[in-house]
């Protein structure tokens, strides 16, 4: 009995060590990578990430990852800044601005820290990412730090040749580790109903195993000594009339072994097998392997195999998992008037499911008619394109018009607000251009992917952006009267950075004239509140054309600007200065308030409409899942203007209302979404509102939640997979997602552009989300299958197999004697029933891939009815029983026959 047992434990032990083992190879790689440090006499030479001390130098360069938490030094600029990408912290693709002290700008150069010495005196290592108290004791002098000075792990250096940092956290104590939580430990549902069914069984064989020590005990007592053949004057304990009691303990143990067989210990083991076997498959699956990045899906636990076919709500973010987070320039206004002919992503999908909802209808109702609406069809009406100007396509801009194209835009009567326009994009912005050898022309180092399809439009307005010093930009401006293009430089006197919190970014510059403007870009809600009443002409109409926009998925932004008087510039710069070189914590919010009283009283340009577009085959995975009735929830740390701002002070009432307008809806088919913001989500997830809030977003067919926290998403996470009660899947790929991807029941991680952050914290990977179609639909659907039908199989024989024990002991009169040979007991479980039932696991299909995929709702139903029967076991119970009595005995098989 205990070497069977010793083998299943033994191999389920070599399983989780070779899963753990992967988990620590992945890990290793990371703290493995190489980090520049300074070695002594001004030499620096790699070092391993595991092996940074706080204290020690580290340089890093353009496009790396900080190893540590860092204190800036210096930086290839001379004004200390440099650009820092923090998505894998907090999701936000718009490029971050560190500032180093002035003190340490000469230490510039590797010799230059020959001699560095210093003292950091901080804070402990907390969680919290935008807050830091410290000081620097150098030069005998103290100065203070801010968070503006600090580099954050798994943050990415931009637009920046190399900085300069000290190390100040390492390991668990950076803040980003501090953020993290335990890995916690997932076990499938099915599981943990197999568990309850072998307490059932446990108890099934205590009591067979009391009732075969009570019957033994009675025949010991009164039928024994009668036995002459079994000599009943050698009396042992066993078999002793006298002391029945005893008899029928000690034979409770020997019925205990003996119908022990009532237990599968295999069915542990052979699960675990099956569940690797079926994770080799996932990660061979061809039609999971991303050809662009060589990158295959894969398995990185398999206990959660057969969850992957129960899956209720999927919670997924957007940027980088359902887009492509590569913006390309689509539509604009301008002077009130709206430019750009082709559609987004999302009208072409709407249109389509428009044109296939008419043809369904045509279908049904002339089934014979042969009526349908072709792609080809569908392509001319909506995306007719101006074929006249049509060229090769350009990353980033994908905007069509032949009224703006090629000089045209000259010819408009707002001609000189259009070339404003242009102006505004080629010079508003931080970005950095990089000449390319080849072609002659420039890519652009920008804060965000919007701010680069803004150049990218600039320069095929006509207006290139070419060159950038620390005090100017150069731009060459091409007009249809002109063969050769002008270049004009305009000084940059100041630049107000954009901020999460302040929406929207400034330049104020002067041109060759000595004019200066205030040039503004951000978010409409906040231009349109800061317009001068002559500003406004334009309002109405570019509304519309926002809101139209926002319809078509597209991110918006609105365009103003400002002529500026030198007296009232010069006075205001002087508060800017002390603001901007002030010491202390509330700098931010002195730089804030003056710089709102520079952008005000703004005029109107117009507004621009970029597209994020989807990643291949989401729009189509998105509709297979809905098909098979998963709900999607979109959790993102991206800003979203076109979203319904909900009031925060009056939730209760909001929720209570939509609730309400659902229930009076009398359409069937009526669809209802819930969007909500950051602040109305931290008020939602109250423990008064939160089963309220949940109430409404469970009867909505889709859920948007924008500029959430990493907290906030695993919050809501929990909250949909304890509310509801059923399996929740999160999919992810920054480092923002990681709480969000540990708190699902499943977690996936897409292995994109943000790292391996979500990837290593996942139980499934993937390339791109589009494979989550195949990996649910098809793979979910095999393993819930298998695993269901091999748990019932299991069951069934062992209880047939102990019971007919236990029919043969009364019998036998429960002497403890077996109907089956030792050795074959003894193989039963472990070989001759477990190699049949895994090859079944592994290999069997019910249906193939292709039927999966074109009918998922069909494969709904089948998994409702599949989670009946792997969760219920009532009918597998009858089904056994009737069994046991029609092999066991003859008498009642008469009786069953008509069963």
């Amino acid at each position: 009995m205990i070497a069977p047992l010793a083998f299943v434990i033994g191999l389920s032990m070599a399983k989780e060590a070779m899963e753990d083992s992967r988990r620590f190879i992945q890990d290793m790689k990371v703290n493995m990578r190489k980090a520049r440090v300074h070695k002594g006499d001004g030499v620096f030479g790699p070092k391993p990430w595991m092996k940074l001390r706080v204290g020690d130098v580290v340089k890093v360069e353009k496009d790396k990852f900080f190893p540590v938490d860092l204190l800036l030094v210096s930086s290839s600029y001379e004004d200390g800044i440099c650009y820092v990408e923090t998505m894998n912290l907090d999701g936000e693709t718009n490029l971050k601005v560190k500032r180093a002290l002035e003190v340490t700008l000469s230490l510039d150069d590797d010799m230059s820290f020959k001699d560095f010495t210093g003292k950091i005196s901080c804070e402990d290592p907390n969680s919290n990412l935008y807050t830091f108290v410290g000081n620097l004791e150098y030069d005998r002098q103290i100065y203070p730090l801010d968070p503006s000075q600090i580099l954050l792990r798994d943050s990415k250096l931009k637009n920046t040749a190399y900085i300069y940092g000290v190390v100040i956290f390492t390991g668990h104590d950076s803040k980003v580790m501090q953020n993290g939580t335990q890995s916690p430990s997932k076990r499938s549902r099915v599981e943990k109903q197999m568990d309850k069914i072998i307490y059932i069984l446990f108890c099934l064989l205590v009591l067979i195993s009391l009732i075969s020590s009570v019957g033994f005990g009675l025949n010991t007592r009164f039928q024994m000594p009668q036995w002459w053949y079994v000599q009943p004057n050698k009396i042992a304990d066993l078999h002793d009339p006298s002391n029945p009691f005893s008899s029928a303990f000690l034979h409770w143990i020997t019925a205990l072994i003996l119908y022990g067989y009532l237990i599968p210990i295999s069915l542990y083991v052979s699960i675990e097998v099956v569940k690797v076997l079926q994770a080799m498959f996932i990660n061979k699956d061809t039609h999971m392997y991303d050809e662009e990045s060589g990158t295959p899906a894969q398995a990185r636990t398999s206990n959660l195999n057969e969850e992957l076919g129960q899956v209720d709500t999927i919670l997924s973010d957007k940027t980088g998992t359902l887009t492509c987070n590569q913006m390309d320039f689509l539509k604009c206004s301008i002077a009130g008037k709206a430019y750009g002919t082709r559609f987004s992503e999302v009208e072409l999908a709407a249109a389509r499911q428009m044109a296939l909802n008419v043809d369904n209808q045509v279908f049904e109702s002339t089934p014979k008619s042969g009526v349908h609406v072709s792609e080809i069809e569908l392509e001319t009406v909506v995306t007719c394109k101006d074929k006249k100007y049509q060229k090769p396509p350009i990353n980033g801009f994908s905007f069509e018009d032949s009224r703006l194209m090629h000089g045209n835009w000259s010819k408009e009567p707002n001609a000189d607000v259009i070339l404003l326009f242009f102006r505004i994009l080629a010079i508003c912005h931080t970005a950095i251009p990089e000449a390319k050898e080849k072609t002659g022309g420039f890519t652009y180092e920008a804060e965000s992917p919007d701010e680069g399809a803004f150049l990218i439009a600039a320069r095929e307005f006509g207006l290139e952006f070419c060159k950038r010093t620390q005090s100017s930009v150069f731009v060459r401006e091409r007009y249809p009267s002109s063969k050769k293009p002008i270049e004009r430089g305009y000084k940059i006197l100041n630049v107000l950075d954009f901020t999460s919190k302040r929406k929207r970014m400034s330049v104020i510059v002067q041109d060759k004239d000595g004019q200066l403007f205030l040039f503004c870009k951000g978010a409409d809600s906040i231009i349109f509140d800061r317009l001068s009443k002559n500003g406004r002409m334009y309002e109405e109409t570019t509304t519309k054309h926002l809101k139209d926009y926002g319809e078509g998925g597209l991110r918006t932004l609105a365009l103003a600007y400002r002529k500026l008087e030198e007296v009232e510039y010069f006075a205001w710069n002087n508060e800017f200065i002390k603001a901007k070189t002030s010491i202390g914590g509330d700098r931010e919010a002195m730089l804030g308030k003056v710089s709102d009283l520079m952008e005000r009283d703004l005029i109107l340009v117009g507004a621009t409409a970029v597209e994020d577009k989807p990643q291949k085959g989401v729009p189509q995975c998105i509709d297979k899942l809905a098909q098979a009735g998963l709900k999607i929830w979109v959790l993102t740390g991206d800003k979203l203007e076109t979203a319904i701002n909900i009031g925060s002070d009056n939730i209760v009432m909001q929720i209570t209302n939509a609730s309400q307008m659902i229930k009076l809806e009398k359409d069937p088919h009526a669809a209802f979404a819930l969007i909500i913001d950051e602040k109305t989500l931290s008020y939602a997830l109250e423990d008064d509102l939160k089963h309220e809030f949940l109430n409404l977003a469970v009867v909505c067919a889709s859920v948007i939640c924008c500029r959430v926290s990493p907290k906030q998403k695993a919050l809501v996470t929990r909250l949909v997979k304890q509310g509801t009660g059923k399996v929740t899947l999160a999919i992810g790929d920054g480092a923002n997602d990681v709480g969000m991807i540990q708190e699902a029941d499943i977690g996936v991680g897409i292995s994109g552009v943000e790292g391996m952050q979500a990837v290593m914290a996942s139980d499934f990977a993937i390339a791109q989300f589009r494979f989550l179609e195949r990996l649910l639909v098809v793979h979910g659907h095999w393993c819930y299958k298998k695993i269901a039908q091999m748990i019932c199989y299991f069951f069934y024989k062992n209880i047939a197999f102990g019971l007919t024990l236990f029919y043969f002991e009364a019998l036998a009169s429960f002497s403890g004697q077996s109907i089956y040979d030792d050795l074959y007991m003894l193989l039963f479980n472990v070989i001759l029933t477990s190699l049949p039932v895994i090859s079944l696991g592994v290999f069997k299909q019910d249906v193939s891939s292709e039927i999966c995929l074109q009918a998922p709702d069909n494969l709904l139903k089948f998994s409702e009815l599949l989670k009946s029967r792997a969760h219920h076991v009532e009918e597998c119970w009858t089904i056994t029983w009737i069994h046991i009595y029609k092999f066991a005995n003859p008498i009642v098989q008469p009786a069953l026959q008509g069963l």
